[in-house]
């Protein structure tokens, strides 16, 4: 078969051809009387294997010595040829990020572009005051940064002074970082879990407040801890019930306590807090620092239903219970009716 009759029907151009052959991948074994190279079935299925191979992302040197190696281990080759894939795509894909972030930020010009730029790859510096600063000046600098990079960061901070710098730049960088670091609460990594919820707890408005709710059913305690404190702060009595339980297991149970005093300015919710601390010192009869916890906990809590567990409290069998009730009930006396 001629070159022009193998270039139609390999789809291989007769200019490749000559180029295999140049290189020594596959030589025609005859020619014509008129001199035309001629390739025998064998020099075809060689070209195929050629083709093959370069599919496959081979360089044509690697395909010359994949053939001309009698001991070759296609599976070696598959091998290595997934892990330079996959770092292709990785690097493909972060290119892709960084572009789509660049593009998010809308920039009016060429210095916008490399402002951007330059603070996003700040924000993946190896120096903790590099990342800090560029957290900072995304705020004080008005430098525009995507949230999808703000939250990226935010999620993967170790350095707590960092950290904190990023948290304020989500808080003051608007819509969109909510569902972001929702999606973070669902890692399968404890620390970045417990970074979305810190971040997800400096951020006000009702998107906000609504993840923070859905975040008390979370099943990492940490999750529904933090969630519960932020939610306290904001007069959510949903977080009433895991508020109550940091206090019984001694976890953050002072900020769980102000939480709750915070919560009970509410009148309405005022009973409903104290009928909880009631009903968790009833169950935590055996456990003694509980209950001295419990008891502190019912100082700022107004109404008629903490009052008289105090009073109650006052004749408890344990002598620090009993002293601190009677301290709170002097103390509550002291300062006027508070039904």
């Amino acid at each position: 078969m001629l070159i022009g009759d193998v270039a139609r029907r390999s789809g291989v151009s007769a200019r490749m051809l000559r180029h295999y052959e140049a290189l020594g991948l596959v030589r025609p074994t005859g020619r014509s009387g008129a001199g035309y190279r001629e390739y025998s079935d064998e020099d075809i299925r060689r070209i195929f294997h050629i083709e093959s191979l370069r599919s496959l992302g081979l360089s044509l040197r690697e395909v010359g010595s994949a053939l001309g190696d009698p001991g070759f281990a296609p599976s070696a080759l598959v091998d290595d040829l997934i892990r330079q894939t996959q770092d292709r795509i990785a690097r493909e894909t972060a290119l892709l990020t960084r572009l789509r972030r660049i593009g998010a930020a809308e920039p009016a010009d060429w210095e916008d572009v490399l402002q951007t730029v330059a603070l996003l790859q700040a924000l993946g510096s190896k120096s903790a005051g590099t990342r800090q600063r560029a957290a900072l000046s995304s705020v004080v600098e008005e430098v525009p940064v995507p949230v999808e990079a703000l939250v990226e960061a935010a999620l993967s901070e170790r350095d707590p002074h960092v950290a904190g710098a990023l948290r304020w730049a989500l808080a003051r960088a608007g819509d969109g970082g909510e569902a972001l670091l929702a999606e973070g609460l669902g890692s399968p990594r404890a620390t970045v879990r417990r970074r979305a919820v810190q971040a997800l707890a400096e951020l006000t408005g009702a998107e906000a407040t609504a993840r923070l709710r859905d975040a008390l059913t979370h099943s990492d305690v940490a999750v529904r801890r933090c969630a519960a404190l932020a939610l306290g702060g904001r007069g959510v009595a949903d977080a009433v019930p895991t508020l109550l339980d940091m206090i019984v297991e001694e976890a953050n149970d002072v900020d769980a306590a102000d939480a709750l005093g915070a919560l009970a300015r509410d009148r309405a919710s005022a009973d409903r807090i104290a009928a909880g601390l009631v009903d968790r010192l009833a169950r935590a009869t055996a456990d003694v620092r509980a209950r001295r916890r419990l008891t502190q906990a019912l100082a700022d809590i107004p109404g008629a239903t903490a009052s008289r567990a105090l009073a109650e409290l006052a004749q408890d069998e344990d002598r620090a219970v009993a002293l601190t009730a009677t301290y709170l009930l002097t103390l509550r006396e002291s300062a006027g009716p508070r039904t």
